[in-house]
């Protein structure tokens, strides 16, 4: 049974669904006013591993990831500007434009990260309606209330205000006072209170600007998230995830305002993940120490090499991220889906011994109650390790035969259910058709080693990585490819 830290209780928990085998789950997705960096998606991978590890334990899942491209402001003060379109007037074109772009790109980065893709990824200006009709509710209830730069919601309203982030209402006072970086709007009841609907600032102002009965502006932030929870999850649902930077402001308001619109719990389990830090310091462009995807693959990286960076530490943990450390792990990448091509070589009888057959069993449950035990990557990809090594050993003396090597084939494809490195593909195409040049290049290899030019073979060696991307190695049975 899969066990969850559960910020709402401060604690491990089991986890048990609302509905069954039914499990509904929402992430706060990208503001999409820039390329997202591998910070964010470290939120996003970490979200996968747990679907993953739901549907593995044969859940089904309704995901909900929204879009936010309008109503999230610099800081998340009171005041500001909206990061969308502080990005169009730096790019010269509308937030809507700027909002697609970006949006394309965080989809493309989806899927080269292997993410499996939200059942429903809203977009908040398609939901202006729903967040209306919310904050007439909120009014109806009169928890609302005007102020100079728009409609805000009373925080004292609520006598357990901060729960989430276990902090007194005095408490997230003095937290915001300490953290203000802006000066906040004027005549607000409490520093908490935050904006459920932002007013114009100019007549000038006219994209992604509404009408309402309080006046023509723009969302505020927290309100989006609650209006398409929601509505399409219900007003008590089973997961909710996000930054633990969320914690204290964003996931805090949601919760108050969604529960005082229903009067029911909002969710019953809240997932959140720790940051990442690139070079032991925290990611600005000031440091320019800012990665995105493309960045990385700019620099000769693979999308899964960034992929095992980001899941290999315990999600609750902080993550350093270094060059050097994304080095190691694409060798260690690599070294996997060579791995998985000597599996399919493999020909003959072998030992095929009970006491392996256990060993793999072993590994197999040690990894899944790791993952299982609040998704400990970490200590999963150690048993996976320990196979692979066992593996390996075996079959440089002979001793792994090919109904072995299927075994451990079959339970590597297990954990890739989880971490999602494509292994499949290197396992089905082993020993694939290359082209006729590198053939050549093979055959002319094993000509020179047999003459014992064996300069000029690791000549051959070195040109085979570099034009066709072959790792030569000579094993007792002859020469192998991958």
């Amino acid at each position: 049974m899969l066990t969850l830290y559960n910020t709402l209780a401060h604690k491990k928990q089991k986890f048990n669904p609302i509905s069954g085998k039914q499990v509904n789950m929402y992430s706060c997705g990208p503001t999409v006013y820039s390329v997202a960096h591998i910070g964010n998606f470290r939120a996003y991978l970490a979200q996968d591993i747990l679907k993953r590890a739901l549907l593995h334990e044969g859940y089904i899942i309704k995901h909900v990831m929204n879009i936010t491209d309008v109503g999230h402001l610099v800081g998340d003060a009171n005041l500001g500007e909206d990061k969308i379109k502080l990005a169009a007037e730096k790019e010269h074109k509308t937030a809507r434009d700027v909002a697609n772009f970006y949006t394309k790109i965080f989809l493309k980065d989806m899927k080269l990260f292997c993410i499996i893709e939200p059942e429903r990824m809203p977009k908040a200006t398609d939901h202006i309606p729903e967040m209306l009709a919310l904050i007439q509710s909120l009014d109806d209830k009169q928890y609302l209330y005007t102020a100079e730069t728009g409609i805000y919601f009373d925080t004292s309203r609520l006598k357990d205000y901060g729960k989430l982030s276990k902090m007194t209402f005095a408490k997230l006072s003095r937290y915001l006072k300490a953290g203000v970086r802006v000066e906040r709007a004027s005549g607000l009841k409490n520093i908490t209170d935050f904006a459920v609907w932002r007013f114009r600032k100019r007549e000038s102002e006219s994209d992604m600007i509404w009408d309402s009965q309080w006046g023509q502006g723009f969302p505020g932030w927290h309100i989006e998230c609650s209006a398409m929870s929601l509505k399409y999850l219900g007003n008590t649902f089973d997961i909710h995830c996000g930054g633990i930077d969320h914690i204290p402001i964003h996931h805090t308001n949601e919760i108050a305002q969604s529960e005082a619109v229903t009067g029911q719990q909002f969710v019953n389990y809240w997932f959140h993940n720790n940051f990442l830090t690139v070079d032991g310091m925290k990611m600005a462009k000031s440091l320019r120490n800012i990665y995105s995807l493309g960045d990385l693959m700019e620099k000769g990286f693979k999308p899964a090499d960034v992929r095992y960076m980001l899941i290999s530490g315990h999600y609750r943990k902080k993550l350093n991220f270094t060059i050097e450390a994304l080095e190691n792990v694409s060798n260690t990448v690599r070294g996997i889906y060579l791995f998985m091509q000597r599996l399919k070589e493999i020909k003959g009888k072998g030992d095929g011994t009970r006491e392996f057959a256990k060993k793999v069993s072993a590994a197999q449950k040690g990894f899944f109650r790791a993952i299982n035990n609040d998704l400990n990557v970490p200590a999963a990809l150690s048993y996976m390790h320990l196979l692979v090594s066992e593996a390996n050993k075996r079959s440089y003396v002979g001793s792994l035969g090919a109904k072995d090597a299927k075994l451990v084939a079959k339970v590597m494809l297990d954990f890739d259910s989880i971490l999602g490195l494509g292994l499949e593909e290197h396992y089905l195409n082993a020993q694939k058709k290359i082209p006729p040049e590198a053939m050549r290049l093979i055959d002319e290899r094993e000509a020179a080693r047999r003459s014992k030019e064996f300069k000029h073979a690791d000549s051959i060696r070195a040109e085979l990585k570099e034009k066709f991307g072959i790792t030569i190695e000579d094993t007792k049975d002859g020469v192998k490819w991958h």
